[in-house]
């Protein structure tokens, strides 16, 4: 067998004031063809799984190009033709392969492309008409017909924060092995949810559906079940969740499947609906607080949702309340994480923070601030996998520390704040630029969690996104029952 396998991930929100160009890419991570020859990461971890896999049973293994950009503006089209046409040159060179496996995310939008996915799947469909080809997707895709008549499999991680990566890995090289063996025949259905809202999945309804959304994959005839959940501030005409069934050569089963679980999850669109305070609602929860540390959740200002995560909102209205004992962060200031590595640890200063790239993010905070600490090359911990935060500085401001980085990143684990040498079990209040992933890593220390509905470019008003290409007939915009 010969397996051909690469990777291009970015979630692209239409609306953040920041494109995804060469920079955010390098940023993120380029690889040649040589990904799996560098410490695993997590936009690497599928790569990895699957040469380990096919090499443990003699498999020969092609590996192309491996890039991945945190979550940003539409990509611009000649950084994205690029890519594309580097992992399809690649295939052509590779020449006859029996398996193609794609690490993708699945609401990737460039200049000129819609559906950057379906362009690529489409793209080696017509290079290798014969071959098994698989698309591993993070749940907030947009899963379009493009990508489900050219592909073979496609699964969605599980789990919302996205912990389930190297389990959904080795379940695609296990189906995409059976299905190039001849022991089954894929066919794949899915199901229009028409909702658009958040899941998390630690916590019920959302749990109990996960677990027996698994416990049915051992049903007979079915493969494989995701849920896509959409992301909601991709302007893309399949916004939304779906379901999707894979079952062995049976297509009116998995039409079946798709149906029976999207319209289960449509009946618990009121108990997954949740209202989350204003900041100073939320505040006032917080302050209320018998004991900390209490994490509160700057979910508008969410790198991993394509926000600047430079956003002032919340540490102003801490400030103006006069509330200390606080970490924060993770701040995305590379002009203050420079001006700090030139003064020094132990420096105190005059520091301009935050406010930088537009209306979203605020108007900046002039501090006074002490130096603590500085590092290169922190990593910080999504699941089991490491994320790279870059150059990280560690400040403090009469009782507040505050973290500030120079490689935008969604604040996943309390390592952020603790290999800098922050101990939060001191803190009273923990403040993380995250909408659900720093769930994973923060709910085991937190005396309470609050979501905080803050202004920024990932709002979670849902029914009053301002789409232009996705029309308005879903939940909650519009209450449209199922027949």
């Amino acid at each position: 067998m010969k397996l051909f396998i690469a990777g291009l991930t970015t979630e692209t929100n239409s609306f953040s004031p920041m494109p995804t160009g060469r920079a955010s890419f390098e940023e993120g991570g380029i690889f040649h063809g040589d990904a799996t020859a560098h410490p695993l990461q997590y936009w690497s971890a599928a790569l990895h799984i699957w040469r380990e896999m096919a090499e443990a049973q003699g498999w020969e293994v092609v590996e192309s190009l491996c890039a991945a950009a945190q979550p940003s503006g539409p990509t611009v089209k000649p950084e994205f033709e690029a890519f594309r046409d580097e992992i399809l040159d690649d295939l052509k060179a590779a020449g006859d392969v029996d398996v193609i496996l794609l690490g993708l995310h699945g609401a990737m939008i460039a200049d000129g492309y819609d559906d950057c996915e379906g362009e690529l799947i489409a793209g080696a469909r017509s290079i290798a008409p014969d071959a098994v080809i698989g698309g591993l997707l993070d749940p907030h895709c947009h899963l379009t017909e493009k990508m489900l008549t050219n592909a073979t499999l496609l699964i969605a991680f599980k789990e919302y924060p996205h912990v389930d990566v190297p389990e959904r890995a080795r379940e695609m090289f296990a189906l995409a092995d059976r299905t190039a063996r001849g022991e089954i025949k894929p066919v794949m259905r899915d199901w229009d949810c028409r909702m658009i809202i958040a899941m998390p999945t630690p916590h019920q309804p959302m749990r109990g559906f996960v677990d027996a959304m698994s416990v049915r994959e051992a049903e007979d005839g079915i493969l494989s079940l995701s849920l896509a959940h959409g992301f909601p501030w991709g302007d893309h005409p399949r916004t939304g969740t779906r379901a999707l069934a894979i079952c062995d050569g049976n297509a009116d089963q998995a039409a079946a499947e798709a149906e029976r679980l999207g319209k289960a999850l449509y009946d618990l669109r009121f108990e997954l609906h949740r209202d989350i305070p204003g900041i100073e609602a939320a505040l006032d929860l917080a302050e209320a607080a018998p004991k900390g540390p209490v994490v509160l959740a700057d979910m508008s200002d969410n790198a991993g949702g394509g926000a600047p995560s430079d956003a002032t909102f919340l540490l102003r209205a801490m400030i103006g309340r006069g509330m200390r004992n606080i970490a924060t962060g993770i701040f995305w200031d590379p002009i203050a994480v420079r001006i700090c590595k030139e003064a020094g640890i132990g420096a105190t200063l005059q520091l301009r923070l935050g406010g930088k790239c537009g209306p979203m993010s605020g108007d900046p905070l002039d501090l006074t601030v002490t130096v603590r600490n500085i590092a290169d090359e922190l990593t910080q911990r999504f699941g089991e996998l490491p994320s790279p935060m870059g150059q990280t500085v560690w400040v403090e401001a009469d009782g507040i520390d505050i973290v500030i980085n120079d490689n935008r990143s969604q604040t996943f684990h309390p390592e952020a704040f603790e290999k800098l040498g922050i101990d939060l079990s001191q803190r009273r209040y923990v403040c993380v630029k995250s909408s659900n992933h720093y769930q994973a890593g923060f709910n085991p220390i937190a005396a309470q969690v609050i979501p905080v509905a803050t202004p920024g470019a990932i709002t979670p008003d849902f029914a009053n996104i301002p789409y232009t290409k996705r029309a308005r007939t879903y939940w909650p915009a519009i209450e449209e029952p199922f027949a």
